[in-house]
């Protein structure tokens, strides 16, 4: 939530998400939800007549969870998707019907057929996992809807947790964890300090032998050591970001010191060594695991869309705890790249994994699944990403601006309307297209007030400009105290020439090579673009900052000039004598696009990292 500050999104790439969300995204979702029989494994516990679970995952629930968490922010939009409410009705009403008496929860383990028994594999049965996902649907139903139907439901499950699982009952964690922030955002909802002393108690046991490991030792579910020993990110990528981002509101709530020096290390080892140019997290598929320090390949890139919203999630919580301006450059960096490429531009089809390079004969389908499209995926059997895009797709607008300390903090840009209890701002802007945002005041307090606006680090030469003064502005945040009456402007330029980025000397995976980007967007060559194999692109560093930017289907590609190696020796590992540079034998027109919009067309080869000529 954006504590404090309404946010709505009125034009410009946000919004137009935001719209595909309602009219794509969310009706293709309801409709592979119903045909996956997500909602008959609700309704045979009910009437057992109806047939078998669907399914082979004990956390298909969530599924429909996220998605409600999306459609409670949507049916009260004017323009609600279409059949929306009736869906979101339907499916609290068989949540009521099926929830036990004690308040347990879960299709899977109540199926009446289901040989295991609740809570009897916490490594893998998900049931806290579950939980999370129904508190924040609850949650979001109660404050968006004003509907306290599944705020009911998820309190007689949480309650039950309580006495099961609380100060009083037996340690244990959870395999996924994901329910630490969801039951800080019940004890903020609700008052109930039970909850919050649950949400710390279920971070402060990981890594004391409370968790059985099985299949993965104990490093893959944070649970090796305790979690403020952890001396890197590590494990499967999303249970980790999401443990951070419960850790994160614990501290936020509690005021523990040692919480916010362990996040702070490990944050900033991952930015330092772990994360993708795009801010995709996690190198590894046989585990979906992050991988050790600069193991970041670009064609096996795992960098999961569930991940880049853990991420976002984390470092969202991590601007809020210490007000810094870097966790907000790695969010916008993830929004609009490692987050952005997982959904398809007509809105209706997923990628799992996100490489940043893809060889031309490359026939893995994503998702690890056989058969289906050699690209994005019209939904999964482990469907945990679709409904996750659709949920954060409908709340964008809460990570946009925060209001504290009589000061408004613009963070992302985009056009917008922001409203707090005494200030009201319009920004205009066709951000992250262009660098040039207006706000203008619409009304204002009598007393001084403060407007923070972020510089993110890739922009030099950032101008603002306020009352017909322009000043320079530095990195981090630049704030305008004075008293604003209505008609007030403020003027930020942020230039946006195209820039080369190069990688550490231990990133052997791309070392020596070249990727591109703009404002915050990462750009790539796809096979469609260049009359020459992409394998055989060797870009001139300086021929970057001549690149030439166009308007293409309403977004900015980018123009320039590569050159074209020689074939390369036959040998896999040839003898050289002299480690001479690349030399080009001719040069060609190359279409850069956001990394976002790749494989949007045939499944052709792609590049982020390039080859490189050295400059005259």
């Amino acid at each position: 939530m954006s504590h404090g500050t309404e946010v709505e999104l009125t034009g410009g790439l946000l919004r137009d998400w935001q719209r595909r969300n309602r009219v794509a995204t969310i009706p293709h979702a309801i409709a592979e939800l119903r045909k996956a029989g997500n909602l008959e494994n609700l309704r045979r516990l009910v009437d057992p007549s109806v047939g078998t679970y669907r399914g082979r995952y004990p956390f298909l629930d969530t599924d429909l969870y996220k998605t409600l968490e999306g459609l409670a922010y949507e049916i009260g939009r004017d323009d609600a998707p279409p059949g929306a409410r009736e869906f979101y009705d339907e499916v609290v009403v068989l949540l009521e019907q099926a929830q036990a008496d004690d308040g347990y929860l879960n299709s899977y383990f109540q199926d009446p057929d289901q040989p295991k028994q609740p809570w009897s594999d916490l490594g893998w049965g998900h049931e806290l996992y579950n939980l999370g996902h129904l508190i924040q649907a609850a949650v979001a139903a109660q404050r968006r809807l004003s509907d306290g139907r599944l705020l009911t439901i998820a309190r007689r499950f949480a309650d039950l947790v309580v006495r099961k699982y609380g100060e009083q009952g037996e340690e244990v964690v959870d395999g996924h964890p994901e329910v630490e922030m969801a039951l800080v955002e019940l004890y903020r909802e609700t008052g109930d300090p039970d909850y919050l002393t649950q949400a710390r108690l279920f971070v402060d046991r990981r890594g004391q032998g409370k968790l059985k490991h099985t299949i993965f030792p104990g490093e893959y579910f944070q649970d090796h050591v305790p979690f403020r020993e952890l001396p890197s990110v590590t494990g499967h990528a999303v249970r980790m970001a999401y443990l951070a981002a419960g850790a994160a509101d614990v501290h936020l709530e509690t005021g523990d010191p040692t919480l916010l020096a362990a996040l702070e290390r490990l944050w900033d080892d991952m930015v330092a060594t772990k994360l993708y140019l795009t801010g995709g997290l996690g190198s590894r598929h046989s585990d979906e695991a992050i991988g050790d320090r600069y193991e970041l390949p670009s064609e096996r890139a795992y960098a999961e869309t569930c991940a880049a919203i853990a991420t976002m999630q984390w470092a969202w919580r991590m601007f809020r705890a210490t007000g810094a301006a870097k966790y907000l450059d790695v969010y916008e960096t993830v929004l609009y790249n490692a987050y952005a490429v997982g959904l398809s531009a007509d809105g209706t089809a997923f990628f799992y994994d996100n490489p940043l390079q893809r060889r031309p004969d490359h026939a893995q389908r994503s998702g690890m699944e056989d058969g289906g499209e050699l690209l994005r995926r019209a939904w999964f059997g482990c469907p945990c990403c679709p409904p996750n895009i659709i949920r954060w797709m409908s709340e964008l607008q809460d990570h946009v601006a925060l209001y504290r300390d009589n000061t408004l903090h613009i963070g992302i840009y985009a056009e917008a309307r922001i409203t707090t209890e005494d200030l009201t701002v319009t920004v205009t802007t066709n951000y992250p297209w262009d660098g040039e945002i207006t706000l203008t005041v619409e009304n204002g307090p009598a007393e001084e007030r403060a407007i923070a606006l972020r510089i993110p680090a890739w922009a030099t030469d950032a101008k603002l400009t306020v009352a017909g003064v322009e000043e320079a502005a530095e990195h981090g945040w630049v704030a305008v105290r004075r008293r604003f009456v209505v008609g007030d402007t403020l003027r930020l330029s942020l230039p946006m020439a195209a820039r080369v980025h190069g990688a550490h000397p231990y990133l052997d995976a791309v070392r020596g090579a070249a990727a591109v980007a703009r404002g915050p967007l990462v750009y790539c060559v796809e096979q469609q673009d260049v009359d020459a194999p992409v394998d055989d692109l060797l870009v001139r560093p300086g021929a970057v900052a001549e690149a030439v930017p166009r308007y293409r289907d309403e977004h900015v590609v980018l123009e320039l000039s590569a050159g074209v190696a020689p074939p390369p020796a036959p040998e896999l590992y040839p003898v050289i004598t002299d480690q001479a540079s690349e030399i080009a034998i001719r040069e060609v027109p190359v279409t850069l696009v956001p990394y976002f919009l790749w494989g949007n067309r045939q499944a052709l080869a792609m590049r982020v990292w390039l080859r490189t000529e050295r400059d005259n």
